[in-house]
């Protein structure tokens, strides 16, 4: 998957929680006060197709519309990897921040372990 630029990000956030859009749909989505205007939006939807992130489902009289072709989870993986590049791959570094901020709870911690505990038993069963 290419590199996504922040408002790539947003759009396709948008695409994610709408499914399937038009442009102008997609357009809609943002906040009033911080709107793109449609061209913009319509070229970052192309771009994103160049990528090969979104594709043309179907085309409704003029308009085409958009569906991601990557899921929500797979960009998240990229943009969390990408960020521990500048850690040098250590993860000590973000968790003890997002303790100290207060930004990771004890649910999350809780639900870690989980993760954990279950990739483990996977793990063995191999």
């Amino acid at each position: 998957m290419a590199k996504l630029t922040k408002l790539e990000l947003r759009v396709m956030e948008a695409l994610w929680t709408l499914g399937p859009s038009s442009v102008r749909e997609l357009q809609q989505f943002f906040p009033e006060k911080s709107r793109p205007a449609y061209t913009t939006v319509q070229t970052i939807v192309y771009r994103l197709e160049a990528k090969k992130a979104v594709r043309r489902a179907k085309k409704i009289s003029n308009a085409h519309i958009f569906e991601a072709t990557v899921s929500r989870n797979l960009a998240h993986r990229r943009l969390i990897d990408e960020f521990l590049v500048v850690f040098g791959g250590r993860v000590q570094p973000l968790m003890a921040h997002l303790v100290e901020t207060g930004r990771l709870t004890l649910e999350d911690v809780q639900e870690t372990e989980r993760l954990l505990q279950s990739l483990a038993k996977k793990k063995e069963q191999k």
